[in-house]
């Protein structure tokens, strides 16, 4: 199989099965709360955010560039009372109107836009005013030596898990964005230590 059928068709599913787990969707349970109105989610994936949207939230635009994750999500979508409508491919290029939706929601995806920054300025631009961003996202771990052993390894990473970075400093990345981060928890997901070079997650609320 080459790479781009890897990547295309496998990756999705692979993503599905790794991140839909309770101790993931805890967390996804609380970075959606405060979501409300319009909501703007880039990488969409496979929907797993979907059972966990607040019933304040009226419509989301997704944008997900794999078709295979979009066709996972249809029993999701199926079973929620809100409108989800695919709008785009790609995540730095939105074509959408300024400050045409109230809140942003990320998860799981600034590791693998290869501008993250661009993609979080653009959400910026589509959001209102005094609009937020919810960022769930797996990075940069505080221990150096986790951190040494996430640069060996992300070569291999980005090969096998479509363009995946295991060193982005998630906080900076909103900073640079030009977002004001309001609200960070970051920890380790339970496990054997062997996992801490992809289990260090932030959990970031911007303004």
């Amino acid at each position: 199989m080459s790479l781009r059928l890897w990547d295309e068709r496998v990756v999705p599913r692979l993503v599905d099965a790794s991140l839909r787990g309770h101790e993931v969707g805890d967390l996804r349970a609380v970075t959606c709360r405060g979501l409300a109105g319009r909501v703007l989610e880039i990488g969409f994936g496979s929907g797993l955010n979907v059972r966990w949207y607040p019933p304040e939230v009226t419509s989301v635009t997704a944008i997900e560039p794999s078709d295979v994750g979009w066709r996972l999500s249809e029993r999701r979508r199926a079973r929620s009372a809100v409108p989800v409508e695919r709008a785009g491919l790609d995540g730095q290029r939105l074509d959408l109107p300024d400050a045409s939706h109230d809140v942003v929601l990320v998860t799981f995806s600034l590791c693998t836009i290869p501008d993250p920054v661009l993609a979080l300025r653009e959400a910026r631009r589509v959001v209102r005013p005094g609009g937020r961003l919810h960022v769930l996202e797996h990075g940069a771990a505080p221990d150096a030596s986790v951190r040494r052993w996430q640069r060996r390894l992300e070569p291999l990473q980005r090969a096998v898990a479509g363009g995946c970075h295991l060193t982005r400093d998630v906080p900076e990345v909103v900073r640079a964005a030009g977002w004001h981060v309001d609200e960070l928890e970051q920890a380790y997901l339970p496990g054997p230590a062997l996992s801490r070079p992809w289990v260090h997650v932030s959990r970031v609320l911007a303004s």
